[in-house]
């Protein structure tokens, strides 16, 4: 897939799961951006690891009494993104999201550093301007600048929320922020600290039917489980939480989701990238809730 403004793709391993249909109804991208971390860089690997480490998982997931289909998703490979020019990667990445959407299709994006949600949400925006975001993270990610900057893995979600207005952004398994972060958007997002599935089952309802953009960094669940993600975080929830709460979203309305942030170099035992391509798995699910 290219384009006029740079967009290629490049195809390396694929998902053990995944066809070579390039008409499936939902598309994997890798997005290897690894430009703005502030504290263990890496997370360029995630989409490779991640990818890797689907060989050792079933097709079927127990908790959403499912099997993945080869045939529902397609695993266009990775983004190619332009070194050192976070501006122009950002432009790259909401390009080959819109392609996507524009056919007709979901996508699950696989980071890379969390500001890859800044473009994708801009992309999903366009065509679902209802659109609300749910956030699984251990950082806030409010900052209105971040190491100087604008643009951010620790400025993002401020970014969504600018650009999504009030009230149309859920953050859960908050354990980190900054007294500042928190003071001046207050009221702008609906935050929930240390759980994600038990504020899910209050949010769900509020939100009825209206398009979700799910997004998970890795870094929600205790380092115990993820060691392999730039900045670890203790306290977290557990590996099993955040796959059943993935899974408690099934028969809503998702419509994109990504899962950034793991950093594999940090974990020697590939446990992260286990853990995220579980959680590959359930999201696919979410996205394809038809089976077609």
């Amino acid at each position: 897939m290219s384009g006029d403004h740079g967009t290629e793709w490049v195809h390396p391993h694929k998902f053990l799961w995944s066809s070579f249909n390039a008409k499936a109804p939902c598309v994997i991208m890798g997005v290897p951006l690894d430009e703005t971390t502030s504290f263990r860089p890496g997370t360029r690997f995630g989409p490779a690891a991640t990818r890797e480490a689907s060989i050792a998982l079933e097709e079927f997931s127990l908790r959403q009494k499912r099997t993945l289909l080869a045939e529902d998703y397609y695993d266009a490979g990775d983004l190619v993104l332009p070194m050192g020019n976070v501006e122009k990667a950002i432009s790259v990445i909401e390009i080959a999201a819109r392609e996507i959407l524009q056919s007709g299709r979901r996508f699950m994006a696989v980071g890379g550093e969390h500001l890859i949600t800044y473009p994708l949400v801009q992309a999903m925006l366009e065509k679902y301007p209802d659109l609300v975001v749910i956030q699984f993270d251990a950082h806030a990610d409010l900052r209105s600048r971040f190491t100087g900057t604008r643009f951010s893995h620790g400025t993002v979600m401020r970014r969504i929320i600018e650009m999504l207005g009030p009230g149309k952004v859920y953050q859960l398994g908050i354990r980190s922020a900054g007294e500042a972060e928190l003071e001046e958007t207050l009221g702008l997002s609906e935050v929930h600290f240390y759980k994600v599935i038990e504020p899910l089952r209050s949010i769900m309802p509020k939100i009825g039917n209206r398009p979700v953009y799910l997004t998970i960094d890795i870094d929600v669940a205790d380092p115990a489980f993820a060691p392999g993600t730039g900045v670890p975080e203790p306290g977290g929830i557990t590996s099993q939480e955040l796959l059943d709460a993935v899974a408690y979203l099934a028969g809503n309305n998702i419509v994109g989701a990504d899962l950034v942030e793991v950093a594999p170099a940090y974990d020697n035992t590939g446990q992260t990238g286990l853990l995220a391509a579980a959680v590959v798995r359930e999201s696919l699910l979410l996205l394809t809730p038809d089976g077609k």
